[in-house]
């Protein structure tokens, strides 16, 4: 993991000292489902825990040794035995590595899962608020980057809730998918181990017991997280790429957050770059490429071999650490996001009411009962001419000698109307189960607000 893009949340679930300390802790509940299964006395099973209460295994130590035998979980379990005194022949009672390995990164994925579904929950809270807050800020709508029909913000923010909120379970379902333990012996088939102890030690640290296993768990498990967490970054990078978009100099509806210190350019001392969300669309394209990885590591060869397990010590920590700073970085964008409304309302007005031409195209089809080919060709002549700079499309519509004899000033005047755009938007907040309007009162703050109002850890505008 990069400790620039890791939150100290992620950081201390796969740092090396607490994965050492979750083997020690499935050793050592397996040496207690043997004292169950009646192969290890329970008072021997006892004074092994005794003997490593309170006691850590050296990292270091446990490299020195790994150096000289080529293989981690052999030097773990030595290096414990240092530790241990005589109780220590019943560790690792057989047990293979992936037993140990695959059982302690489960355990770890479901602890990150955690992290990470209370993270994007903020953000969905994020989204619900500001799409609540802009529900009637009204803005250009656009199709192929080019003005449709006018929208409001908020709309564009509850399209993103919604994102988020469907990711969000899609990541939870993943998590509950990954998380399972097993301790079943060489192939697979308990001729080691007994199912006793799978299940204690299973049950000891809160995961499901695996319905099966070869000797490792099926890597479909693992691919399906990846590739939640890549959706998920994608929906981010959807993120990022509507406040850069909405940031150009041209367009200038929004702006992500600028400190009061930062500086935008080197060179240019007017620029204000939008870095944040920047960063955002690159993390996202490494997350990808995780997905790649992970889909890649499906087929071991046979029961098992090795080849996911160099892949998986990057792509795993790594990915939930920058899913998770992702997270964090979005809330932070959101929550400073500065709106100019008076800009997307003057954007809208683009051409003099031009957004309002499927208006006129269904009045004068349904009202004046004009032939749709005559309605279309009328609209977009007018439209063309107010796209040339000849005069504003209300204007050329109000003058048009076919369109006056055609409707009234009434119905002329109700085709500009732009709240018509707005009649139905609350139907979709209502399907969204969002409020119509903000909560009296503020939301109450939780640890996870004051982090993400604090940055998490979070830096200005480098990249």
């Amino acid at each position: 993991m990069i400790s620039r893009y890791t939150p100290p949340a992620i950081a201390r679930v796969f740092s090396e000292q607490a994965r050492l300390a979750r083997w020690l802790e499935i050793e050592l509940l397996a040496v207690e489902g043997w004292a169950q299964a009646g192969r290890v006395s329970a008072e021997d099973a006892g004074a092994l825990r005794a003997a490593l209460d309170g006691r850590t295994v050296d990292p270091a130590r446990v490299a020195e040794l790994e150096a000289e035998q080529g293989h981690d979980v052999a030097a773990f379990v030595t290096a414990v035995q240092e530790l241990a005194g005589p109780e220590g022949r019943f560790l690792h009672l057989g047990l293979t590595s992936s037993d140990i390995v695959d059982t302690c990164l489960a355990w770890q994925l479901r602890d990150a899962g955690a992290i990470l579904d209370g993270d994007a929950g903020v953000l969905q809270s994020v989204l619900a608020e500001l799409a609540v807050a802009h529900r009637h800020t009204l803005m250009p709508g656009r199709t192929h980057g080019v003005h449709a029909e006018p929208q409001t913000l908020g709309v564009k923010f509850a399209n993103l809730f919604d994102e988020v909120r469907r990711s969000r379970a899609r990541l939870a379902a993943a998590v509950a998918e990954v998380a399972v333990g097993q301790v079943s012996g060489p192939v697979g088939t308990h001729s080691s181990v007994s199912p006793v102890v799978e299940e204690y030690v299973c049950r000891g640290i809160g995961l499901p017991v695996a319905p099966i296993a070869t000797q490792v768990l099926a890597r479909d498990r693992h691919a399906s997280l990846v590739c939640a967490m890549a959706i998920l970054g994608g929906v981010l990078e959807r993120i990022g790429t509507t406040v850069r978009l909405l940031q150009q100099t041209e367009v200038g509806e929004a702006e992500e957050p600028f400190a009061q210190r930062q500086k935008g350019s080197s060179a240019m001392p007017h620029k204000r770059n939008p870095v944040l969300s920047e960063r955002l669309c690159g993390m996202a394209r490494v997350l990808q490429g995780h997905a790649v990885t992970a889909l890649a590591d499906i087929a071991l060869w046979h029961e098992r071999d090795i080849s996911h397990s160099s892949a998986e010590r990057i792509i795993l920590p790594d990915a939930c650490a920058l899913l998770d700073y992702m997270l964090l970085l979005t809330a932070r964008i959101l929550r400073g996001l500065r709106v100019d409304a008076e800009r997307m309302r003057a954007n809208t007005d683009w051409g003099g009411g031009l957004a309002c031409s499927q208006r006129l195209l269904v009045a004068l089809v349904d009202d004046a009962a004009w032939p749709r080919e005559r309605a279309y060709r009328t609209t977009q002549a007018l439209a063309t001419r107010a796209r040339d700079g000849e005069a504003p499309f209300r204007e050329l519509v109000a003058a048009d000698p076919e369109v006056r004899d055609a409707l009234t000033e009434a119905q002329v005047a109700a085709i500009f109307d732009l709240n018509a755009f707005l009649h139905h938007i609350d139907d979709s907040y209502r399907r969204l189960g969002l409020p119509l309007e903000p909560p009296t009162e503020p939301a109450p703050a939780t640890p996870e607000r004051a982090a993400v109002a604090a940055d998490a850890g979070l830096g200005g505008g480098s990249l």
